[in-house]
């Protein structure tokens, strides 16, 4: 993750060790980019999350900082210049994280043992912690997002589902706890997906110069932006005419005049273009993949499927260029999270599938985020349930319409989508012809029990909720009914399994333990490691490994192609 600062000599970058998830800044000289990085958290073991800069501190950034002890985050401000770290509050204990504002106050965010989410003003010296506002934590898997202080202080705009099923903007007074209305959508939640992806663009569009709120995002079928200034209002309806993709990231100088955007698309990613306001000029700057032409590529198609009980499930159907879509070969490609979802755009693994002659299918099943409160909080207790019927039902659904032959499906996922690729190995063998395991635990129980410790108090409303609290032996009893490996003995379908060597959110033996289980019973498995990577893969030549496998082990089973 890059970040400009207010001086263009300064670049920062967070960057972990090899995907171990302990993020450390990093500053680049521009005036010297021949010199080697500098680490501006230089302590090992630590994480520093949080990053921020703002216009009414320049030079300056605060974060969050691990390294007194690795439960708790202090706050700190850095310096960009200097590199000077000056810690701002000590964390005080069980605190998930400390607000501060321009003029010195301080806010702490805390999970209450309910699970509410309550924010209280704290002063440091008499340790007194009067509550501003409460909030059901229920409603907020992955806490508020987003929540983001106004310029002057005296406010936050946060995200609130509160008396309504839909998240909509409202400004948090810091002095009150009272909530008004900023903006809202009458159908669509505010876009989620940066929750998960901070790489993502933020639901807020702020102002370059001053930081005031001048656009928000939302997210249905494809992106919806409301303008809530009137310069804003007259620079989007220029940009959207230079792509018919939706906007992505987004920046301007400081008088908002001159921008410069890119756009998310489903055969066209990244393509980015300089505008200039004041001549109504535009000129494509550059487009990140050039070797790749979007007519080759495959359109990714949103749908809706109805599921057995009725729930509707919005689902993305991308189908091989220049094929007859009947009969086909067909991946279902199951998103992590679970609170994430998929969304119309690029996605590489749709196209690289979609290449080899596959369709590529992916559901947002129930649990997925930014389809309201009610479909959320359906996917409560539905692990290896209603979750996963919602994705057989998806396979039902393309096979009554012809596009997919039902003897030649494949399930392939990450992380959770693992975790959706073993349940369907072991509870549904049957459906499935072949399957791919990306990092996805296999036993439940051993999963909440190896996480990091600082994320153990933040699983209340997530993982405890949704699945299950292993501490409690009647729940850890439905815990293990829901993993894979304890029906492991169910598994006769092709199984690929792949895994990073430093995965801290799924580690090693989640997958160690079903591939021993199998292989005891004679039962072939691929079985990749890759000691350098984390959750996920992002080394280039892990992923062309992980993916040419991938290709030749669906080849095998399902008749695909391979290049």
């Amino acid at each position: 993750m890059y970040h400009w600062t207010s001086d263009p000599r300064w670049l920062l970058y967070e960057q972990d060790g090899d995907g171990d998830e302990n993020w450390h800044i990093y500053r680049v000289d521009l005036e010297n980019p021949d010199a080697e990085a500098l680490d501006l958290t230089p302590f090992p073991g630590a994480r520093a999350v949080g990053l921020e800069t703002t216009p009414s501190r320049p030079g300056k950034a605060l974060l969050h900082l691990n390294h007194r002890n690795p439960v708790e985050f202090d706050l700190y401000e850095l310096d960009i210049a200097t590199t000077e770290l000056t810690m701002l509050a000590q964390n005080p204990g069980q605190v998930a994280g400390l607000l501060y504002t321009p003029d010195g106050k301080l806010f702490t965010h805390t999970l209450t043992d309910e699970g509410d989410i309550a924010l209280s003003r704290w002063d440091p010296e008499t340790g007194a912690r009067p509550p501003v506002a409460t909030f059901d934590g229920s409603d907020y898997p992955l806490d508020i997002q987003p929540f983001q202080l106004t310029p002057d202080g005296t406010g936050a705009w946060i995200g609130s589902n509160r008396g309504s099923d839909r998240t909509r903007l409202v400004r948090l007074d810091l002095a009150t706890g009272a909530e008004s209305e900023v903006d809202s959508h009458p159908t669509l939640d505010l876009d989620p997906r940066s929750t998960v992806f901070p790489t993502l663009p933020s639901p807020l569009i702020l102002d370059r110069r001053t930081g005031e709120l001048i656009g928000v995002r939302y997210l249905g079928e494809r992106q919806v932006i409301h303008p809530l200034t009137p310069h804003f209002a007259d620079v989007l309806k220029n940009l959207t005419k230079l792509s018919d993709g939706d906007l992505a990231h987004m920046s301007s100088d400081d008088s908002g005049q001159r921008w410069v955007v890119s756009f998310a698309h489903d055969r066209d990613p990244g393509v980015t273009f300089f505008y200039d306001h004041t001549t109504g000029r535009s000129r494509l700057l550059f487009r990140p993949y050039p070797h790749r032409d979007p007519d080759s590529l495959a359109p990714m198609t949103p749908l809706t499927v109805t599921a057995r009980d009725g729930l509707e499930l919005p689902v993305h159907l991308t189908l091989p260029v220049g094929v007859e879509p009947a009969g086909l070969p067909t991946v279902l490609l199951v998103h992590g999270g679970p609170w994430h979802r998929d969304s119309w755009g690029f996605d590489p693994s749709a196209q690289f599938f979609a290449n080899r002659g596959y369709a590529v299918l992916q559901v947002n099943f129930r649990g997925s985020s930014g389809y309201g409160k009610k479909f959320l909080k359906a996917g409560i207790g539905e692990l290896a349930g209603k979750m996963h019927d919602d994705l057989i039902d998806a396979v039902d659904w393309a096979v009554e319409q012809g596009y997919t032959d039902p003897d030649r499906v494949a399930i392939f996922g990450g992380s959770y989508g693992g975790y959706a690729a073993l349940v369907g190995v072991t509870f549904t063998p049957d459906v499935f012809a072949a399957a791919v395991d990306f990092c996805g635990p296999s036993n439940l129980v051993s999963f909440l029990r190896t996480v990091p410790e600082f994320v153990r108090p933040h699983l209340i409303n997530n993982w405890y909720l949704y699945a299950g609290d292993p501490a409690d032996p009647e729940q850890e009893a439905q815990l293990w009914e829901r993993s894979p490996l304890s029906r492991v003995d169910d598994i006769r379908t092709p199984l690929m399994v792949v895994q990073g060597g430093n995965d801290a959110r799924v580690v090693q033996a989640e997958s160690d333990q079903i591939v021993a289980a199998l292989r005891a019973r004679g039962v072939d498995v691929e079985y990749m490691v890759k000691a350098d990577e984390g959750h996920g893969f992002v080394n280039p030549e892990n992923n062309i490994d992980m993916y040419r496998a991938a290709e030749l082990f669906l080849a095998r089973h399902l008749g695909g192609q391979t290049l």
